[in-house]
């Protein structure tokens, strides 16, 4: 926040083109390199640790901010039977395949599929840092502005539901919970950012602190 007041929509779009772009973090793809990530706080042996997680699973999710006076940011809700993920709480998103131009191509490509979230209606902004998650994932998000006039109709083979949540509640820090779990004798902090019956946490929270870091915060 900067005074203590929420950005306006004009100041947050200006602010997210002036400080991201669309060069991809040096060692995303590098199974030699530890990338430019959003793990900063954390103990450096942890980051270790995950970084070295192989296989080494390459994805890239769409963060969409919707367009209105009040800005939005627009999540899933992942099917319940899907093997990996099921029921949480995500951006729109997945693995990125051979025929992906780039991380941005894949995000978009994977909105489309998953919520009918066509490219008409999506003016992308950068790249945030890579998260990396003990699983081997290597996730770059895509941030874009969306425009209003869209329909979205949901692939039930991978969405449940779509929802919004307004900007200025994620970009609070007084909302991010922090948790902590234990993994390989480690012990890994995670965000969660409880909103209503809702609980955004894990990978999807720590995207959203992420953009915190990296635009919201003067």
């Amino acid at each position: 926040m900067n005074n203590n007041r929420p950005l306006t929509a004009t100041d947050f779009f200006s602010r997210a083109q002036e400080r991201l772009t669309f060069d991809v973090p040096v060692g995303f793809a590098d199974p030699n390199a530890i990338p430019q990530n959003d793990l900063q706080d954390a103990d450096p042996a942890v980051v270790a640790a995950i970084a070295g997680v192989r296989p080494i699973r390459l994805a890239a999710v769409l963060v969409p901010i919707i367009e209105r006076d009040e800005p939005s940011v627009l999540l899933t809700e992942r099917t319940a039977h899907l093997r990996d993920h099921a029921g949480q709480i995500s951006f729109p998103g997945g693995k990125i395949d051979v025929g992906d131009d780039s991380p941005a191509a894949a995000a978009l490509r994977e909105a489309d599929e998953e919520i009918a979230l066509t490219s008409h209606f999506v003016q992308p902004i950068g790249y945030l840092d890579v998260h990396m998650t003990p699983f081997g994932h290597r996730i770059l998000p895509l941030l874009a502005r969306v425009r209003l006039g869209f329909a979205l109709r949901f692939n039930k083979g991978e969405v449940d539901d779509a929802f919004e949540v307004p900007l200025a509640f994620l970009m609070t820090p007084q909302n991010h919970k922090r948790e902590s779990r234990n993994w390989n004798g480690l012990t890994i902090s995670l965000y969660a950012m409880p909103f209503g019956d809702r609980n955004i946490w894990g990978a999807t929270a720590a995207i959203l602190r992420n953009l915190y870091e990296r635009v919201y915060r003067g």
